[in-house]
């Protein structure tokens, strides 16, 4: 037993103290969403039932352009953290071991400038993008994978921290691998957790960021619930507690997937 950890009675403290703080606020807003309709009394679900009611069809509209829109973004944003910045970092740590204080300045340099300051300095290179490859949502993709890069960058290191990446490339590589092979066959297997953390990561922060898609001008989730509390505020807090169900649900998913094929037996080095 560690000397040094807490008794089992402040860990619970603390676990009952930090629930309470994530529950309560919760609670409080699926009361709000039972409140009853006017004339009506009691607690009622009558604004849920709501949902369904074609005739509510085009005030929720808004909302569910919103969700497609962040369900692309967050691919979109999984596909460049993972298919760029990986690589990137295990070249790093390959080819230029002195360079990694350098790149992990740069990466770390997001976390540190207001979302207002990065927008400024996005705005002319959204023009541009906008000229070529239209003003759709999924360009909020190149944002958001500056926005996650800090947190992507910490996962995907420790995982390659924890690892001798030099001895299995080049043992891999003394084989006759080619560097396709021991990036996707020997490397990737041994990041899956800092991969999946930093999957995980990317579809928080683009599913629940609004600062950077408001300023662009950009329709997502966050945005298009404004849009609809602006009309009626039961529906948007009704909506918020859908879409909280409906990332930790999809955050499961991806969590389930990303551990496919790594059992309990099997070893990643």
């Amino acid at each position: 037993m560690n000397p040094l950890a807490p008794p089992r009675t402040a860990r619970w403290i603390i676990a009952v103290v930090v629930g309470l703080a994530f529950a309560v606020p919760f609670a409080a807003t699926a009361l709000f969403t039972l409140t009853p309709l006017p004339g009506g009394s009691g607690l009622s679900f009558d604004r849920w039932a709501g949902i369904f009611d074609p005739a509510n069809a085009a005030k929720y509209r808004p909302i569910w352009t919103g969700l497609g829109n962040s369900l692309i973004l967050a691919a979109v944003t999984v596909a460049l953290v993972l298919g760029l910045f990986t690589p990137t970092l295990v070249l790093v740590a390959l080819a230029f071991p002195r360079l990694r204080r350098v790149f992990e300045f740069v990466a770390l340099l997001p976390i540190s400038i207001p979302a207002i300051v990065l927008v400024v300095g996005l705005t002319p290179i959204y023009l541009q993008i906008g000229r070529t490859l239209g003003t759709g949502a999924w360009t909020l993709a190149f944002a958001y994978g500056i926005l996650v890069l800090p947190f992507a960058y910490r996962s995907i290191q420790a995982s390659i921290d924890a690892i001798d990446i030099t001895t299995l490339s080049e043992a891999a590589r003394t084989l006759g691998a080619g560097w396709g092979s021991v990036l996707l066959r020997v490397i990737v297997p041994n990041l899956r957790q800092g991969l999946l953390a930093a999957a995980l990561i990317s579809v928080a922060v683009v599913l629940g960021e609004f600062t950077v898609a408001s300023l662009l001008n950009r329709q997502t989730l966050q945005t298009a619930l404004v849009v609809v509390n602006k009309q009626d505020g039961y529906v948007a807090a009704l909506f918020t507690l859908l879409a909280l169900a409906f990332a930790f649900v999809l955050l499961l998913i991806i969590g389930r997937v990303g551990r496919i094929g790594a059992g309990p037996g099997r070893k990643t080095s």
